[in-house]
């Protein structure tokens, strides 16, 4: 990417980096252990808190440094086209309580930023999914009807902020975006002030679901818990069989200032061009940030480097004169009935809960998770437990197809990815990696700037799909439930919690 930014890391953690939070050395016993410290980990643990219960939350790697750390940040019940499929196949009330939760969502967010007094660039926006294609028309049509049966102050308009013109637009007024890690940080330090614990640096490999439940942590200290929520994004734990309903892809993000008269005044995302999706933020005086998002794509799969300049000539192309200064990615898991998993982590557990398959709107649905959560544990009643709940039917028609869908590309993965040709070993350059054949046998070889390769096993350790190397951001990834790992082997992003296994070559 030569006239476009480098992989630079998350703008949002570079400029709230916060402080180093201890790694766990030691065994406990809390009322409640939260496996992942992203929004809907950090928003359950501090519900709890504050209903009394002992809480310690376990981050593999940094609080809010995951998934939530590399979002775009706009908090909003408007999901791209949701709320008309919804009542297709959840009823008019099932879409009204889908649109209740979420913006109960954003105004708990915006209540917390005020209680706590934190400066998070809390910013009110209109939220707008838009198409420049008229052939659209007719289903944004549709979609703003039923966002506004749900409940949502939504309309069909023409005129948006954009500078280019499009055929139609759903506009949901009243939604909000901010600094997402400055929110959190001020929230890790308020669960702090209430006696939650936090620890960083400390992966989570074990589950015992007994009375009470027990965590097993790598550095070999164990939680002991009545009640144990699991918050990783993807779950680390297969015995509910949530790897089966849920599809993760990579979305990449791209940014630069712009002068502030040229803020487009919103947040949009359009379904086209594999999706688009742009917003801004506040960037020093009398400017703003660009922010921008798109290129859907498997982990694992395809040329992400081109990718990067696909998404940064769109960027240019629409916002002329735009200096893109930061690249980075992130992941969402898409459930196959597009509704997120939140509740018991399967049928028979009774101390055991999971939040996941948030299909990129995890801000929202985090915040909602952790209210939700809180009143599964502590036995009170909420009205929107049963639309989320991870037991919910996997057989019905609504979601029969999606599942088919998401089985018949692991198989072609597990399968086809093995038959593939592999290139010689010594056509690899530096700074690139390839799974190679050696005497039989997949290795995941990466050879350093330096020239020389090292190798580990090309299974991925979560249910042994083979890995393909991402170039543009150093990693080896599954494209098949989306675990991620440095070129030495070490997990970046679960499910799978054990490193690739070292080779030699």
């Amino acid at each position: 990417m030569t006239e476009n930014p480098q992989i630079s890391g998350s703008y949002w953690l570079q400029t709230a980096p916060g402080a180093d939070r201890p790694a766990l050395t030691e065994d406990l016993s809390v009322d409640v252990a939260v496996v992942g410290a992203g929004i809907a980990g950090l928003s359950t643990a501090r519900e709890l808190a504050r209903a009394g219960r002992s809480v310690a939350v376990l981050e593999a790697g940094r609080i809010a440094a995951g998934v939530t750390g590399h979002t775009t940040a706009k908090l909003t019940a408007l999901h791209t086209l949701i709320y008309d499929r919804l009542r297709r196949t959840r009823g008019a009330e099932g879409a009204r309580l889908y649109a209740h939760s979420q913006s109960e969502a954003v105004e708990h967010v915006a209540a917390v930023a005020e209680e706590l007094g934190v400066d998070c660039e809390w910013e009110r926006r209109s939220a707008y999914t838009y198409a420049c294609d008229a052939g659209r028309v007719e289903e944004l049509r549709a979609e703003a009807r039923a966002a506004r049966e749900a409940g949502l102050p939504a309309s069909f308009v023409t005129e948006t902020g954009l500078p280019f013109p499009v055929a139609g637009a759903v506009r949901v007024t009243g939604q909000a975006q901010f600094h997402p890690r400055k929110y959190l940080l001020a929230l890790a330090d308020d669960l702090a002030a209430r006696g939650g614990l936090l620890y960083e640096n400390t992966a989570v490999l074990g589950l015992d679901e007994g009375e009470p439940c027990r965590l097993a942590t790598e550095p070999g200290a164990t939680v002991t818990a009545r009640d144990v929520v699991v918050a990783t994004h993807y779950p680390i734990f297969d015995r509910a069989l949530l790897f089966t309903r849920l599809s993760p892809r990579r979305e990449l993000v791209i940014a630069g200032p712009v002068e502030a008269d040229r803020d487009p005044d919103g947040m949009y995302i359009t379904p086209d061009e594999g999706t688009r999706s742009v917003r801004t933020a506040p960037y020093g005086e009398g400017r703003r940030l660009l922010v921008v998002t798109g290129e859907h794509f498997t982990p694992g799969t395809g040329d992400t480097r081109s990718r990067f300049d696909d998404l940064s000539s769109w960027a240019r192309a629409h916002f002329p004169g735009v200096s893109l200064t930061h690249a980075w990615a992130t992941q969402d898991n898409d459930s196959t009935d597009t509704v997120p998993l939140v509740g018991p982590l399967h049928p028979g557990a009774r101390h055991t809960y999971v939040a996941t398959g948030f299909g990129g709107w995890g801000l929202s649905g985090g915040v909602m998770a952790g209210s939700l959560l809180t009143d599964l544990i502590t036995g009170r009643p909420c009205a929107w437990s049963e639309l989320y709940d991870p037991r919910r039917l996997r057989s019905t028609v609504r979601e029969a197809p999606s599942f088919l869908r998401h089985q018949a590309k692991v198989a072609r993965h597990f399968v086809g990815d093995r038959l593939r040709p592999a290139p010689p070993l010594e056509s690899l350059p530096p700074g690139e990696g390839a799974v190679v054949r050696v005497d039989g046998h997949h290795l995941a070889v990466y050879r350093d700037e330096d020239g020389t390769p090292h190798a580990v096993s090309a299974r991925c350790t979560h249910l042994g799909c083979l890995v393909a190397f991402n170039s543009a951001e150093r990693a080896w990834e599954c494209p098949c439930h989306g675990s991620r790992f440095a070129p030495s082997g070490k997990v970046i992003q679960g499910p799978a919690t054990r490193p690739l296994e070292q080779r030699d070559l």
